[in-house]
């Protein structure tokens, strides 16, 4: 009779999270993944086969808790350029600042997108939930006549996934708060 598991899956996958979001999927190592986990190196890979779906697992977390939060957003029922704002706003509060650990998808992205076939599959999928989510803010502001309608909302949808990553991809590179702020009223103008 196999022996219970005697952790926290969840606990493990949010510390592993944190361990691969701080140095990358390949600098990270598996004493730091035991460290951040709390467990020893076999209870590691007895518990999940391996650092790559340890890691997959980490950032289908992270997504989760992206899209749990942008959601949230959405419910709010603001007009449309209000969350846009709200959006790039969030983005500005985890993002800028030195100690900012920045993005895990655009880290992964810059790190493996294109490398590694699963990981990519899964931004490209997480893209396209964001992009869908963003599309449902335009198709109201352009209902509503807040937003242009020389675009389709995809389109326009594609334009704010993209400035998002902009954004975050600025900011790793040591961009200020006020330059941020800059793209984030430009992108708003252009909408």
């Amino acid at each position: 009779m196999p022996r219970p598991r005697e952790f926290d899956e969840d606990t493990a996958v949010a510390g592993a999270l944190r361990a691969f979001r701080a140095t990358g999927y390949e600098a990270t190592s598996t004493q730091e993944l035991c460290e951040a986990t709390g467990l020893g190196r076999s209870s590691v890979y007895n518990a999940f086969g391996s650092k790559h779906e340890l890691f997959r697992r980490a950032l289908h977390r992270y997504f989760d808790d992206v899209l749990r939060h942008f959601r949230a957003l959405v419910a709010e029922q603001r007009p449309a350029r209000e969350t846009f704002r709200a959006v790039f706003t969030s983005v500005l509060d985890d993002e800028a600042g030195p100690d900012a650990p920045g993005c895990f998808a655009v880290n992964t992205a810059s790190e493996l997108g294109g490398r590694d076939p699963a990981i990519t599959k899964a931004l490209h999928r997480h893209g396209e939930e964001m992009i869908s989510l963003y599309t449902e803010i335009v198709e109201r502001g352009q209902r509503d006549g807040e937003l242009k309608s020389d675009a389709t909302p995809e389109a326009v949808a594609q334009f704010v996934f993209a400035t998002v990553g902009g954004l975050r991809v600025l900011a790793r590179n040591g961009f200020d708060r006020t330059a941020l702020e800059n793209v984030a009223e430009r992108a708003l103008a252009a909408l």
